[in-house]
């Protein structure tokens, strides 16, 4: 299995990046030939700041790894580090009908909102194609939003296969497991957009105060809760242990609690749970060469790869190399 998933570098990492997909992509490290990037081109349409970018993809980087993804086992490398991605994707532009793009859903919901919306955005699905079939990726994780840009991959693939020969692997979606419902501190669903956001390694302090300061509901202490549909108790399931999460939940159904209590065992659980990775992060931050090499390596493995598709693309579409 040949999976692929990249992640933009828009800002740091929080608890809804982590748990609603990249602990998945980890798991899917041990299939046969993993490829996960960082999407700094596709960051460039929002981050506009370069000294930004350029800290927030190594920031990206130095947190995959210490969150468990090994790059001695999966190809770990930046996008742009790979420029056969980038040609690529002209050749599937070429190809690519208006009205495609036209349907996709970032591109829709912009003009709808009567927003301004740039070429980049426009074009984004196709980048992301080449992303995906640069690789003869075969499965991509993705969360539910995301399953149209593989629609978009596939149709691409099929066309440039239908004029050309069968050039392209038609990728499949593997959706992500929506299970783990990750709010944010205000209950809504836990965005950088929302600014409601928990981070992986924002200090244990500050994590700790904004945990007391998530907002809750007016119930009297004395009545029973149901804790399947509170966001405190959520947020709380995803860092306690099992048997912690039972008696937390017999706590609320129980009553005769305050919301601080479980605020503090939250911070207390996310302390616990985060602390190992937070330990590997301080010790990659402090060798940034080390991690340089990782990326330096995994590029070079993954334009091996995306070099053969190339060259497969552009002797099928005719374009015969005179230099």
């Amino acid at each position: 299995m040949h999976v692929l998933s990249g992640i933009q570098p828009t800002g740091r990492f929080h608890w809804g990046n982590y748990f609603g997909a990249i602990r998945q992509y980890i798991d899917l490290q041990a299939e046969e030939e993993a490829y996960y990037f960082i999407a700094n081109l596709h960051a460039l349409t929002t981050v506009r700041d370069p000294a930004r970018l350029g800290e927030l993809t190594l920031d990206a980087a130095v947190d995959l790894v210490a969150l468990g993804l090994d790059p001695t086992r999966a190809v770990l490398f930046v996008q742009s580090d790979v420029p056969e991605v980038s040609e690529l994707c002209w050749l599937l532009m070429t190809g690519t009908p208006m009205g495609l793009l036209e349907r996709c859903h970032a591109y829709k919901d912009k003009k709808a909102k009567g927003l301004p919306a740039d070429a980049g955005l426009f074009t984004y699905p196709v980048l992301m194609a080449a992303d995906i079939l640069a690789y003869d990726s075969d499965t991509v994780p993705v969360g539910e939003d995301q399953v149209q840009h593989i629609e978009v991959a596939r149709d691409l693939a099929t066309s440039f296969n239908h004029h050309f020969g069968q050039t392209f692997v038609l990728p499949k979606a593997k959706l992500l497991d929506s299970s783990a419902k990750v709010p944010g501190t205000d209950g809504e669903k836990m965005s950088k957009s929302y600014n409601n956001t928990l981070e992986l390694f924002e200090d244990p302090k500050d994590q700790r105060k904004k945990i007391m300061r998530i907002v809750t509901d007016s119930r009297p202490m004395d009545q029973p809760k149901e804790p399947e549909t509170d966001h405190l108790f959520q947020l709380y399931s995803l860092v306690a242990t099992p048997a912690e999460r039972d008696q937390m939940a017999a706590l609320y159904r129980r009553g005769g609690f305050g919301y601080g209590e479980v605020k503090k065992a939250l911070a207390d659980a996310a302390e616990r749970f985060f602390a190992e990775p937070r330990a590997r992060r301080a010790e990659l931050a402090a060798q940034p060469e080390r991690v340089r090499e990782f990326l330096a390596d995994g590029a070079a493995r993954a334009r091996r790869k995306a070099r053969q598709v190339l060259d497969r693309a552009q002797r099928a579409c005719g374009l015969v190399r005179f230099g």
